[in-house]
Order: C-alpha cells, then sequence, then structure tokens
C-alpha cells in the first residue's frame, strides 16, 4: 500500500491486488463485502495517520477508482465543516466525530502518470523487452502520461507489465479522454520504441 499526500486536506492511496489479496479481500468485495471493506477503510485511515500526520475527523469524502490490472486508487479528502451545530463541537466530540461519503467507480484503461523525464526513459528501457507495446505519452499539468490499450496486447503478461510500470508512476485516476483533450502529444504512437530512439542512454 503506498500513500500520498496530495494537499492538508487530501491524501491517496494505492493498492495492488496483491495488498487486497494480503488483506483478504477481492475486487468484488469492494462492491459486496461491507465489513470487509470497513476495515480496509480503518486500515488505510490508520496508516494515513501516522504516515502522513492526516487528522481524522469531520466529514470524509472516500472515492475508491478500480483499475485495470492494477489494484485500486483511493481518494481521502477532507471537507471543511461549516454547520454551526459542528462547529460547536468540544475537541473531544471532534476525535469521535467522522462521517465517510463513498464513492466508487471503475477504470478499464491502463493509464500512469509520470513524474520526470529521466523516469520515463528509465521505464522505457526496463519494459522494452516486451516487445511491441502499443503505447502513447501525453503531457498534461506537468506529469507525463503513458496509455497503453490493453485489448491490443495479446503476448504480454500485463500483470508483469503493469507491476515494473508501478515502479516509476502512478496508475492515474484521470480518463485517457481529458488527457487526449486537454495534454499535449509527444508521442502518438510506439512510444516505448520512440523514446529509446531519442533518449540514447550512455
Amino acid at each position: 500500500m503506498r500513500l500520498e499526500r496530495l494537499n492538508p486536506n487530501k491524501f491517496k492511496v494505492f493498492l495492488t491486488f496483491d495488498d487486497l489479496i494480503d488483506r483478504g479481500l477481492t475486487k468484488d468485495d469492494l462492491w459486496h463485502n461491507a465489513p470487509k471493506v470497513q476495515q480496509l477503510f480503518q486500515d488505510m485511515m490508520k496508516e494515513a495517520s501516522d504516515e502522513l500526520g492526516f487528522e481524522m475527523d469531520g466529514k470524509l469524502a472516500v472515492e475508491i477508482y478500480s483499475l485495470q490490472a492494477q489494484g485500486m486508487v483511493v481518494i481521502v479528502t477532507k471537507e471543511k465543516i461549516i454547520n454551526n451545530l459542528e462547529e460547536d463541537y468540544d475537541d473531544d466530540d471532534d476525535d469521535d466525530f467522522v462521517e465517510m461519503q463513498v464513492t466508487l467507480d471503475e477504470v478499464h484503461e491502463v493509464l500512469f502518470e509520470i513524474y520526470s523525464l529521466e523516469d520515463v526513459i528509465d521505464m522505457a528501457y526496463r519494459v522494452c523487452d516486451f516487445g511491441n507495446i502499443p503505447a502513447k505519452l501525453y503531457m498534461y499539468d506537468s506529469l507525463y502520461y503513458l496509455y497503453i490499450d490493453p485489448i491490443n496486447i495479446e503476448t504480454v503478461d500485463i500483470d508483469v507489465l503493469i507491476s515494473i510500470l508501478s515502479e516509476y508512476g502512478n496508475p492515474s485516476v484521470r480518463t485517457i479522454h481529458r488527457i487526449q483533450e486537454y495534454g499535449k502529444v509527444l508521442f502518438n504512437e510506439q512510444a516505448i520504441n520512440n523514446i529509446i530512439k531519442y533518449f540514447k542512454k550512455s
């Protein structure tokens, strides 16, 4: 399980399917097994509190994105309390006041956000041995986005490929449609081969 602080009121958790299995969960449990999911949330909240110093109080909006062959991303946002009645609670009550609103969604794309060009280049040299991967590379909001259409991958072990990509970036919860509309196309085809072609490693 990997945690990342996005801002003072928001953090992101990435769990692989192996992380879920270690916790006795399957992908289907996210939709159908409330007790196990509740325990998963409690574990995540405790770890975020310990590692990130994120205070678990008030209203929490929890967005869960199940990703194609990768695992799941959970984005937790602490909403500002504006209700006067809630503001009147004393400190002890605030510690116990946690209200979660959970939404679930499924993302079928393989879309990774990578933070630096150096990581993009290193990633390309790692995955080039997989052969002809139908990948595209975009830039949006100062991040690099590698998109792979899993439908067109026939001979590649997608789980192994995803595991390697996870070493260099994070699964994105943005859609490829948004990236295509607002981002800049760097390589519209054969991204892996083109990265290696134009960025030789010494």
